[in-house]
């Protein structure tokens, strides 16, 4: 009678474990790039509170696309597969041709970021050499509204952009940012995880200092506020300051449709909607972020950052989607293409 007892309850235990299997977070990029460092840090503290191994796979390809598109059509109906994806997934979202669309998922939760620049010191602000990639498009728009100033047609800013601007394709992560710590390129940016990784370090050499960054999305206010991690440097104030007179027209109205798309879904956690496993881990990432020791853990590699989970992340999503408009959609497109040599395509029907 012992003995089935004990057979019994070892059957019982193996059930119980057999629910709790292992999650794997997909993310489309290679190692010890920035989402998959953020990744790194998140599911390192998540784990404990959702009482399984957190596996990452990684799937990088061209602009990060790949994994993305990957998951969206062969792994999201897997209940242990979630989907990380970072802001250049959604600057492509905007402009690229793509497989994968948000609406069909649902949040798991999204970390509020912003991207922060850094500039060398012994070069010139105005005629900067910055490296392409994945998600870059906003810094190129804000540092042509930087370089260029106010009351110009989207064609001035265009050439302006190309008069002012060293725009190096081909480079990876790796060499941009050896690039920039040797002064073969005068600009960076990274966002708060690698900043502090990658380019802190230059600025506490004093071979840079801070250029700019793009401000802290208020969706539900459709606007940005400073970032209070680098106060002061946010686009819109140092226009001002600058220019005398506060961003505006067509050209700015892209650049706070992209910037918008690229940090207030900068690191994201999706599942696919109906996912049976959604509710267990938000469920453990809103006991994360409520735990002082896991938030001062992230907060010392990342930055002090809101987390939006569940139906919050969700509404984020949704309302980022009624930010396109047709002609901020036309002028993102004719920017990328006339100015950065990207095969952006107009997508009518992401204007509802």
């Amino acid at each position: 009678m012992f003995n089935k007892l004990l057979v019994t309850a070892a059957v019982a235990v193996s059930f119980a474990t057999s629910a709790f299997a292992d999650i794997t977070l997909v993310v489309p990029q290679k190692p010890g790039s920035g989402t998959t460092v953020w990744t790194e840090i998140v599911a390192k503290e998540l784990e404990p509170f959702l009482g399984e191994k957190i596996n990452i796979k990684l799937i990088p390809g061209a602009r990060d696309i790949p994994g993305f598109n990957k998951w969206h059509n062969e792994l999201r109906e897997l209940d242990d597969h979630f989907m990380v994806s970072h802001g250049g997934n959604g600057v492509s979202f905007l402009a690229d041709k793509v497989d994968y669309n948000y609406d069909d998922y649902e949040s798991i939760g999204l970390m509020n970021l912003n991207i922060i620049a850094a500039h060398r010191t012994d070069a010139d602000k105005n005629k900067p050499s910055f490296s392409s990639g994945s998600g870059m498009v906003p810094e190129a728009f804000a540092m042509t509204l930087l370089i260029c100033g106010p009351d110009k047609s989207v064609d001035e800013y265009i050439a302006c952009f190309k008069e002012n601007v060293t725009w190096v394709a081909g480079m990876k992560g790796s060499e941009r940012r050896l690039a920039f710590k040797r002064g073969e390129l005068s600009g960076t940016r990274e966002n708060p995880a690698a900043f502090k990784k990658h380019a802190q370090p230059v600025i506490d050499a004093g071979d840079a200092e801070l250029w700019f960054h793009h401000g802290i999305l208020d969706a539900a206010n459709a606007s940005h506020s400073d970032d209070p991690n680098y106060p002061g440097y946010q686009l819109e104030i140092l226009f001002e300051q600058k220019w005398g007179v506060a961003p505006s027209g067509d050209f700015y109205n892209s650049y706070v449709l992209v910037k918008s798309f690229r940090d207030g879904m900068q690191k994201a956690i999706w599942a696919n909607k109906g996912n049976p496993n959604s509710a267990k881990l938000q469920d453990a990432l809103r006991r994360m972020a409520a735990d002082p020791d896991a938030v001062a853990a992230i907060q010392k590699k990342v930055g002090n950052y809101e987390w939006l989970i569940g139906a919050d992340g969700d509404q984020q999503r949704d309302t980022l989607m009624t930010f396109i408009t047709e002609d901020a959609l036309k002028n993102l497109v004719k920017f990328n293409v006339e100015a950065l040599s990207l095969k952006a395509i107009y997508k009518a029907d992401l204007v509802k």
